[in-house]
Parts: structure tokens; C-alpha cells; sequence
């Protein structure tokens, strides 16, 4: 059985059982501040089990992509030492909203798992959640008599609250939870440990792992620690899709299953290494094929790698897998890259993105590839520094491990390698001690405690404002206060609000609220959470449960309107001027200006600039006026020609804003037509990333005071030259001048420098058998004179210069020797210290010609005796 089609036999057989089967959502989450990485199939139903909003459907299957870098079994490090875990992973999932529970979950996955797949019974094991006396829960009965209709006894196993109970996050819905574990060891290492399958079950053994996990919702985490009853039970189920694919392929790997067999011999071929050669060998092998799908679905899903955030975690796989290639597969060029059409061939059928974004994807890894191997360079040169260093000890310590692990991307067991190499050894506690320490500075920068919502009223967020900035009569249905890096917010959320919250790029809107009693609160920002349209307020209302009056900042809004509307014919514009293969890869829109980045490989002339500003000011008098479809299906948005973005989890109705021919699919505030973002100016264009570039802008108000602050400039500029009506030519002919007498001042120094140079030359007297100059106070600058001696080192012979010379108040030194004193061993860089040191300063230079500077022109007269009893031993 393919790949393919055990994905494909999951979903029609949850089809059957009355399930929806959904879209996976995009792997990097844009709208949820607790996440950056899609980590299980249940985080884009997190809103039907927060409450925060209702299911269309009680039941849903699909096969979601997601990535895990941390948590249980999760470290990055570890990924490709052995052969189950990775950072991308498919996630096949059912899910039941306050429909059906444990016993039909569990018959189910076992109808599923022996009937549909074939699984042979006898090597399945169950786990049941044993009950937690800290929590005050029992026994799962339920799921273990459930159970006990498959399974005989001994292969149901008791779980403790580790292993067998789940919760989303600190506070929550949780329950507990029954894994399915199979033993896939051989006769051999069954008879060779003599212990039954279940004595493995999570313990760690590679052939004894668990392949699905059930999870009974039914409680909720709150703020204190204590647990309450949900109201409607769920269910979540995620089984691994690599590791099924492993089991019923009849392999011991997930990498020896036909997920990864093409991409394994693709990076055979290209590196010339054969797969099973050594462990080495291996493990780098299985690294990179892993790596390149977490690298190729991020960047497909519109994260690029960068220093911040879910990009620095998208740079840290990317440069984990290229110093795997460096070090064992002998990759000394970008190698990733190569390896997307591969990754397109294996899964581009089930997920399209990849495909469509192939050159960008090619292109971003490329350039970051390039990157870091001139950073491998620069750490392995500073690796050979702390080498020199430590050459006594023989040990490289922990704070400079740490260095090349933190700024270079070195793994400690790279830096241990090279040091083995050449005979030393690495301080591993300091190194450990060092990566804690960051580790807590990374905690408590995210440190975050939520208290539990305090709730006044039932019901949903109505959103009215598209169409209004001030709403009367509002109800509050819940506050909480969450505390973070020591600060307290209150949030409040109400039954319907004006307020936009942060999301799509666009910033969340500030104002007021006021209660009927007249007390008026500030609104500093409103974010969007969980589907929650949360207000971040200045204080709490004395009475939660009055009527309120909440007033959006309409000046503010209309700035960020305007300025949304414009990234959409902006958008517009550069695909009619630089071409269709022009997309959206992100935006920032403010009140005082916005960004709009997009793909396009090479930067815009400034014709290409001028037309872009021309057309959009165009566009923008035109004064089309918004037209929106709110409740569009795709399909007819679609029809109207809507723009989607790749890497954006789109509803079943979506809204549709149409500006002339600007069609795009949008949630965000828009101006009612275009006349009334006014003027448009273009502050920067540059690039951000291999093939995204990115447009700074301004509208309205602050472009008009971009342009005046140019014409103030100009108009001073133009004073300057007598108000010459050709600026540009006045400007030319001054650099033209200037050229003309900067070149005859060189010349001029230079004949200074000649005729200093023959000064010297006749003072030269014979010592010790050459020629000696020496010029202790003469009357010349830095300058002059270092290029007197340039002259005098090309010409004579036998000779050495030392001059002393006091310059505002500072000594300097110079020490010359001619070419062929040079080649008899002297040294100018080397003897020059001898001086420095009565000057108390420092300096070097070439073997032909060094200079020092100082502090204590005191000692000049002691220097320059120094140099010249140095200069003709």
C-alpha cells in the first residue's frame, strides 16, 4: 500500500462515519499569539473547543501538515539519530464537537487500524489514563471497558498523568487520553530481550512506538489548577502519518517507508554517499530529508527564514541540515535546493502550495544556503582561534563552545568533532550551563500567566465594524488580566465591537469605551485571539455588567483604511508593470504608512519605481468606489477574480473587496473608495529575502509632507547655487570642478612628497654598512611623509628611514626599509613595537613600511633612539 493511498483509505473511511473532511491549514500560523507553528491537527478547531465559536459540522476528518521543534521526544537536536521522530509530520485526525465520545473513538481506530489496514491484532497494546489523586480524577473506566471488547488484559497498559492526559496549554480544555502502540520489533529482538511488548510501551524503544493518540476532552484547566467539567465532550485524534506509512510498508523506519525513499536516494545521488554506508552517513541523510520539507512547506506558507520569531526557527533547521551536508556528506555547495523538485514529485499532488511556490522556494534556500557556508568559514577560522587559545589546556571551554553554537550555527557535537580532530577536548558542563542560562532568558522573555476569564454573559463577538466606529448599548461578556515580563493587560471582551483586532498585517484599532453611569476607559490596542476580538483597556470598569458605549479612534481607522486599500491596488499595479508572477508574501499596515512585500527577483529601476507611483495615483483619482461581498463561497469569489494568498487558512464564505479591477480577499478595514487615500509616494524599495523585495510607503497627510520636506530640501539646495535654474547641471559642473582640483592637489602633494623624499634622501648617512635617514621633528604631516617613504622605498637601496614627528600634540613613528633590506630579514611591522612602547601606543604594518601612534609624546625622543638602534643592528 502507497503512501497515498493509506492517506487517502483514512479519510474516506472517517467520510463514511459522517465526517467532514477539511483542508489541512497552512503549517505557520498567522492569528494566534500562543503559536508560530501549526503543531497538531487540532489547532484550527481550537476555537470550537475554547467555545469561541460554533462548528458548522459536528464531525471532521483530515490529514493536517505540522512542525514540532520542542516538547516530549521533540528536541531538534535529536531528529535523524533515530528513525520515528521528525520536525515536519502529517498529522491524520477525527474530530467529534459535542457529538459522539470514547466508545465510537475507540471502535473506530480499531476497525480502522485491523479491518481497513490489516494490522495484525495480537501486536497492538492500548494505554488507559490511570487517574491522578493531585487532580482529584479516577481510572478511566469508560475508555478501558471500551478497550477491553479488542483487546485481551495484558495489552491495556495504565498511563500516568505524563503520558495519558492531554491539555492544550497551561489553563483549557484537557482530558485524558488512550495511545495505541504497536510492536513492530522481529522475532530476533523479541527473543533476544524475552519481554512482551507491552514492558516497551513508552520506553523509548525504537520498534515498540506509539501510532495514535486518542484524546477525550471533557475538562477544563483552570487559572488555580483545578479541573471543572466541560459542558460538551470532544473528541481529538491524531495518528503519524510517516509512521503508519512505516508500519503497514513492513519497515522498521520511517525513513525506509516511501515518504522518504525518493528524497534518500536524490541525496545519494547528489552527494555520492550511499544511504545505510555508515551511521554518520545516516543520521546526516535522514536530517536533511526531513529538514528540506520543514524548510520548503514554511516557505510555501509565506514564513521566511530570518533572525526573529518563526523565521529564526525556519534558519535554525535550514543551517541544522546544511552543516549535516558540510560535515558527513561533503556538501561545500548549496545542495537543498536541488532537492525541491524531488520534494515536489513526492508530495506536491496532495499539496499544491509547493509546487505553485517552487522557484521562490528554490530561490529563498539558495541564498540562505550561500549564507551560511561563508558563516561555516568565518566559525571554523574562529574555531581554530579558540584552538591557539587553548593550546595549553587543550580543552575548548564552554563560553566559547556556546559562542559558535549561538552566533555560528555549530552543533556542539560539530565543535567536538573538530576538537577530537586536532587533539583536544570541549568543556561540556560550561557549555550546558551556558545554553540553560539561555534557555531561561528565552522563557521568561515569552513568560506569560493568563488568569481565568471572568464571565458576565454567553454568546459570540458580532464585528460591526466595517460600517460603524461607534456602537451604543454594548454588553461585557468576559475580562481576564494576563500578566507578562511583569506587566499587567486587561482584556475585555463584549458581545459586539467597532474594534478591529490585529490581524491579516493590519494593526487593532484604539478609542474608548464609556459605561451608561459615564466612565470612560481607554482603549489601547484590541488583538484578535482564538476568533475573540480581545480589548486591551487602561483599566477595569467599576461595573462589569453595565451597558457601554465603545468609540473606535475614526481619525486613526481612516489612516489605516486608506493606507490597507492602497497595499491592494499597489498590488495591482506591480503586477500590470513588472509582470503576474508578482505575489503578496506579507504586509504592515499603520496609520502612518505600510509595507507591502512581494516576490520579484531583481530591484525596480527607478523608471520601473516612477511608473509604479504614476499608475497607483492614477488609480487612486479614479476614485473607485469600494465594492465588498461579505458572504462570498470561493467559488464565486473566484468568478470575481479574488486574489488568494498561499499560506492563508481561508472559511466556507469568505469577503471579497473590490477597488476598479483590484479584486482580493480581505478581512480588513478598507476606505470607501479610492479618492480618498489621496496621494501616494513610494519611501524605499529593497530587498528582504532571496526573490521578495519590499515597498515602504506613505498616503495622503505624510506622503504630502514627504514631498514638502523634498521640495524644502531642493529649494535649499538651489540657494546654494544661486538659484541656478539646472540644478542637476550646477550640481554636475561643482563634482566636475571638484575632480578637477582634487586631482591637482594630489598632484601638488605628490611633488611635496618628492621633494621631501630627496630632503631625506640627502640626509641618509652610512651606519653599520647602510644607509640610515634618520628625521627626528621634521616639518611634514602623516601624509606627506608616508608617502615620501613610499617614494624613497621604491628607489633606494640599502636604506632605512625612522622619523619621530609630533602632529596636534600626538607622536607618530614611521619605520621604512628598502626592498632589498627586506629581503634579508628586516621588518618594519616587527621592529616599529620597539618604539611604540616609550610612546605608550601601538602599531604595524608591512615588513617595507610601519607606523605607531601613541599617547605620550614624551617619549618620542626615547622612541626614535629606539628605532634607530633597532633599525641598524
Amino acid at each position: 500500500m502507497t503512501s497515498k493511498e493509506i492517506r487517502q483509505k483514512f479519510l474516506d473511511f472517517f467520510a463514511s462515519k459522517g465526517h467532514t473532511i477539511v483542508p489541512s491549514a497552512p503549517m505557520v500560523v498567522k492569528n494566534d499569539p500562543t503559536l508560530m507553528f501549526t503543531n497538531a491537527g487540532m489547532n484550527q478547531f481550537k476555537d470550537f473547543f475554547l467555545g469561541n465559536a460554533v462548528p458548522k459540522f459536528n464531525r471532521a476528518t483530515d490529514s493536517q501538515k505540522c512542525l514540532r521543534v520542542s516538547g516530549k521526544h521533540n528536541d531538534l537536536e535529536e531528529v535523524g539519530h533515530d528513525t520515528y521522530h521528525h520536525t515536519m509530520f502529517e498529522m491524520l485526525g477525527n474530530w467529534s464537537f459535542g457529538d459522539y465520545f470514547k466508545k465510537e473513538a475507540i471502535d473506530w481506530a480499531w476497525e480502522l487500524l485491523t479491518e481497513v489496514y490489516g494490522i495484525d491484532k495480537s501486536l497492538l497494546y492500548a494505554t488507559v489514563f490511570e487517574g491522578s489523586a493531585e487532580d482529584g480524577t479516577e481510572m478511566d473506566l469508560e475508555a478501558k471497558e471500551a478497550w477491553l471488547k479488542h483487546l485481551p488484559e495484558d495489552h491495556i497498559i495504565l498511563g500516568n498523568k505524563h503520558d495519558n492526559f492531554w491539555e492544550m496549554g497551561d489553563t483549557g480544555p484537557c482530558g485524558p487520553s488512550s495511545e495505541i502502540h504497536i510492536d513492530i520489533r522481529t522475532a530476533e529482538e523479541k527473543a533476544a530481550d524475552g519481554l512482551p511488548g507491552r514492558e516497551w510501551v513508552n520506553k523509548d524503544n525504537p520498534h515498540v512506538i506509539e501510532i495514535w493518540n486518542l484524546v477525550f476532552m471533557e475538562f477544563e484547566r483552570k487559572a488555580d489548577g483545578h479541573l471543572e467539567s466541560l459542558p460538551a465532550k470532544n473528541i481529538d485524534t491524531g495518528m503519524g502519518f510517516e509512521r503508519l506509512c512505516a508500519v503497514l510498508q513492513g519497515k522498521n523506519s520511517n525513513y525506509d517507508s516511501d515518504v522518504f525513499t525518493g528524497m534518500i536516494a536524490k541525496i545519494g545521488e547528489l552527494s555520492g554517499h550511499k544511504y545505510g554506508e555508515s551511521r554518520q552517513v545516516d543520521v546526516a541523510m535522514r536530517v536533511i530529508a526531513d529538514h528540506v520539507r520543514t524548510i520548503s512547506f514554511s516557505i510555501a506558507d509565506g514564513q521566511l527564514p530570518s533572525n526573529v520569531k518563526a523565521g529564526y526557527v525556519i534558519r535554525r533547521i535550514l543551517r541544522r541540515a546544511v552543516r549535516y551536508g558540510y560535515t558527513f556528506l561533503g556538501f561545500n555547495e548549496p545542495f537543498l535546493c536541488r532537492l525541491v523538485p524531488q520534494l515536489i514529485d513526492d508530495m506536491g499532488k496532495a499539496y499544491p502550495e509547493i509546487k505553485a511556490q517552487q522557484k521562490l522556494i528554490e530561490s529563498v534556500t539558495r541564498e540562505e544556503e550561500n549564507a551560511f557556508l561563508r558563516t561555516l568559514d568565518r566559525g571554523i577560522k574562529l574555531m581554530d582561534d579558540y584552538m591557539a587559545k587553548s593550546k595549553d589546556s587543550k580543552e575548548i571551554g564552554g563560553v566559547d563552545a556556546f559562542t559558535l553554537y549561538d552566533t555560528f550555527g555549530f552543533p556542539i557535537d560539530l565543535t567536538q568533532l573538530i576538537a577530537t580532530e586536532n587533539g583536544y577536548t570541549v568543556d561540556l558542563d560550561g557549555f550546558n550551563a551556558e545554553l540553560q542560562k539561555q534557555k531561561e532568558r528565552a522563557r521568561n522573555a515569552t513568560s506569560i500567566e493568563f488568569g481565568d476569564w471572568t464571565i458576565y454573559a454567553e454568546g459570540e463577538v458580532e464585528f460591526v465594524g466595517y460600517d460603524l466606529t461607534t456602537v451604543e448599548g454594548v454588553k461585557m461578556l468576559k475580562q481576564r488580566t494576563v500578566k507578562q515580563k511583569n506587566k499587567e493587560m486587561l482584556q475585555l471582551v463584549f458581545d459586539r465591537t467597532p474594534f478591529y483586532g490585529e490581524m491579516g498585517g493590519e494593526v487593532g484599532d484604539t478609542g474608548y469605551i464609556i459605561s451608561d453611569a459615564g466612565e470612560k476607559i481607554a482603549i489601547l490596542n484590541t488583538v484578535k485571539e482564538n476568533n475573540l476580538t480581545i480589548h486591551i483597556a487602561e483599566r477595569m470598569p467599576s461595573d462589569c455588567t453595565a451597558s457601554f458605549t465603545l468609540v473606535v479612534d475614526a481619525e486613526r481607522r481612516q489612516k489605516i483604511a486608506n493606507n490597507h486599500s492602497c497595499t491592494h491596488i499597489l498590488d495591482q499595479v506591480l503586477r500590470e508593470i513588472l509582470g503576474t508572477h508578482v505575489e503578496q508574501k506579507g504586509s504592515y499596515v499603520c496609520d502612518k504608512y505600510f509595507r507591502f512585500d512581494f516576490s520579484h527577483f531583481e530591484k525596480l529601476t527607478d523608471e520601473q519605481t516612477a511608473a509604479v507611483e504614476k499608475r497607483v495615483n492614477e488609480l487612486i483619482r479614479a476614485n473607485n468606489p469600494l465594492i465588498e461581498n461579505r458572504n462570498a463561497t470561493m467559488d464565486e469569489a473566484k468568478a470575481m477574480g479574488a486574489i488568494a494568498l498561499f499560506g492563508e487558512k481561508y472559511g466556507d464564505r469568505v469577503r471579497v473587496v473590490k477597488f476598479g479591477d483590484s479584486v482580493e480577499l480581505c478581512g480588513g478595514c478598507h476606505t470607501s473608495a479610492s479618492g480618498n487615500i489621496g496621494y501616494f509616494r513610494i519611501v524605499s524599495e529593497a530587498a528582504i529575502a532571496a526573490g521578495v523585495r519590499r515597498i515602504e510607503a506613505v498616503t495622503g497627510e505624510a506622503a504630502e509632507e514627504l514631498v514638502n520636506g523634498l521640495a524644502c530640501s531642493l529649494r535649499s539646495a538651489k540657494a546654494f547655487f544661486n538659484n541656478a535654474p539646472d540644478l542637476a547641471g550646477a550640481i554636475q559642473k561643482l563634482i566636475a570642478e571638484n575632480a578637477e582640483y582634487k586631482k591637482q592637489a594630489e598632484e601638488f602633494a605628490q611633488q611635496k612628497a618628492a621633494a621631501l623624499a630627496k630632503s631625506l634622501q640627502d640626509k641618509a648617512e652610512e651606519v653599520n654598512g647602510m644607509q640610515l635617514i634618520a628625521a627626528e621633528g621634521i616639518e611634514a604631516d602623516a601624509t606627506m611623509l608616508r608617502n615620501a617613504a613610499l617614494i624613497l622605498q621604491k628607489s633606494a637601496q640599502n636604506t632605512a628611514l625612522v622619523a619621530a614627528v609630533a602632529a596636534d600634540g600626538k607622536p607618530q613613528l614611521l619605520l621604512m626599509y628598502s626592498a632589498d633590506l627586506v629581503a634579508k630579514g628586516k621588518n618594519a611591522g616587527k621592529d616599529i613595537r620597539e618604539g611604540a612602547k616609550f610612546i605608550q601606543g601601538g602599531g604595524g604594518g608591512q615588513p617595507g613600511l610601519a607606523t605607531a601612534g601613541g599617547k605620550n609624546v614624551e617619549g618620542l625622543e626615547d622612541a626614535f633612539k629606539a628605532l634607530v638602534a633597532t633599525a641598524t643592528k
